[in-house]
């Protein structure tokens, strides 16, 4: 079931903008939450401060769940984003895709519930949580190699058990014009619903649920995202998704067709952006065992240790940049005053490279796809994950920048957040520029 590739959402001719902006208060943000997207306002303001013309094409290389593509396609713009990450890309496409039928998707889905919830009553389950007495060696459960995948206690057996039922039915009583909404309710319902993920910094196990509801809390969903189309119906501004590396954005997007990028690449940290989704990019088939995740890995910006690989050269690139190689060296060297010797304390000085030297490829990668006068807006974080030496992500972008031509415009504070180790105030930018030869 998962696409492969290229996921696009191609609509039509762009409707009219008082249309598109019939969608400005549906929740069409809460159909997949993702913890680390950055707000829909931010994005509102530099679609009007940039003025993209009503033909023009607003590009997101690092799109996560659509936030820019969502907002762009409010307001009456077309949007192309990019995403290495198959289930991320499958929830961005998904969330712009708003011709699907809203009734046919709710009679659908309470014809799936009821088998679902009929193939529970006959194994003696109720979706209500408080089944007593239930066999787990009876229960359905993953894979081995998925098994593997996923942490420990992330979903209890028997909710566990719920969604691949519900799953089952879905597969069993498939419909196509409406199965990739159903799948992403699914999604979300997995995730705050039934599982015992908690989000923070990096994501994790909480209190353990040993039973929940997953067939009404799946159902309740997709009623909520049904009556969220019928308040966007009419809108067919062009949206594109596509599951794409964005250190090679010029392999995916035609020459010289964006005139504006919003986009919030991710930060130089600890963070692995594949255990956010993993649960869930699991149970719908896009991660299927270590392989498939590995694969996944190679297509990312290298920003955390569990995805840099021997044999990753992008740091080549910056080894002449002294404000890259500079704070590299002092991680390494405090790394080796406070004796630390992990593997992956190690690879703290390396993955510094590794992300700015992947950047400068994006940064090259995308001169070409570029009008002239295109304006771009990356939201960026200063870090200091790695034994607390400060990394001004922003300011050191900037430079990247124009040494590549590109026009730097400022840097604009868009908030301050505190460090989780020390507490200390850390900025979070905005990098505005214009397109080399603007």
């Amino acid at each position: 079931m998962p696409p492969g590739g290229r996921v696009a959402v191609r609509n039509g001719a762009s409707t009219n903008r008082a249309n598109a902006l019939r969608a400005e208060d549906a929740a069409v943000h809460d159909w997949y939450r993702f913890v680390l997207s950055f707000p829909p306002h931010l994005v509102a303001e530099y679609l009007g401060r940039f003025d993209v013309p009503g033909d023009g094409v607003v590009l997101d290389p690092f799109c996560g769940t659509g936030t820019t593509l969502v907002e762009a396609k409010k307001h009456g713009v077309s949007s192309i984003g990019l995403e290495a990450m198959p289930m991320t890309a499958f929830a961005a496409a998904t969330k712009v895709d708003w011709a699907c039928d809203p009734e046919l998707l709710v009679d659908h889905a309470e014809h799936v519930a009821t088998i679902a919830l009929d193939d529970l009553a006959a194994q003696g389950i109720s979706d209500a949580p408080g089944n007593r007495e239930v066999d787990e060696q009876r229960l359905r459960r993953l894979a081995p190699d998925q098994e593997r995948l996923v942490f420990k206690d992330a979903i209890s057996p028997l909710p566990l058990h719920k969604t691949l039922v519900l799953l089952a039915a879905l597969d069993r009583e498939l419909c196509a014009e409406v199965d990739r909404h159903a799948r992403l309710a699914l999604a979300s319902t997995i995730v705050d619903a039934a599982s015992n993920l908690k989000f923070g910094p990096e994501v994790g196990v909480g209190k353990v649920k040993h039973d929940a509801p997953v067939v009404s809390a799946w159902l309740s969903r997709v009623r909520r995202m049904a009556a969220d189309l019928e308040t966007v119906a009419g809108n067919g501004t062009s949206a594109e998704v596509c599951v794409a590396d964005a250190r090679v954005v010029d392999s995916h997007v035609a020459p010289d067709s964006v005139d504006a990028v919003i986009t919030s690449p991710p930060y130089p940290n600890e963070k692995d952006y594949t255990r956010t989704v993993r649960l869930e990019a699991v149970l719908l088939g896009f991660l299927r065992d270590r392989l498939s995740l590995r694969s996944v890995k190679d297509g990312l910006l290298r920003s955390n240790t569990r995805n840099v690989f021997k044999g990753d050269n992008d740091g080549v690139l910056v080894r002449d940049r002294s404000e890259v190689v500079g704070i590299a060296r002092q991680i390494e060297n405090k790394r080796i005053e406070l004796g630390k010797t992990s593997g992956f304390e190690k690879r703290y000085a390396q993955v510094t490279m590794e992300y700015f030297g992947g950047m400068l490829r994006h940064l090259r990668s995308m001169k070409p796809v570029l009008r002239r006068g295109a304006r771009l807006a990356y939201v960026v974080g200063d870090q200091a994950s790695y034994f607390r030496v400060p990394i001004p992500t922003g300011e050191i972008l900037e430079g990247l920048a124009a040494t590549e031509g590109y026009v730097v415009e400022g840097r604009e504070l868009f908030r301050t957040r505190f460090a989780t180790a020390t507490g200390e105030p850390l900025r979070e930018e905005v990098l505005v520029l214009g397109a080399p030869g603007r």
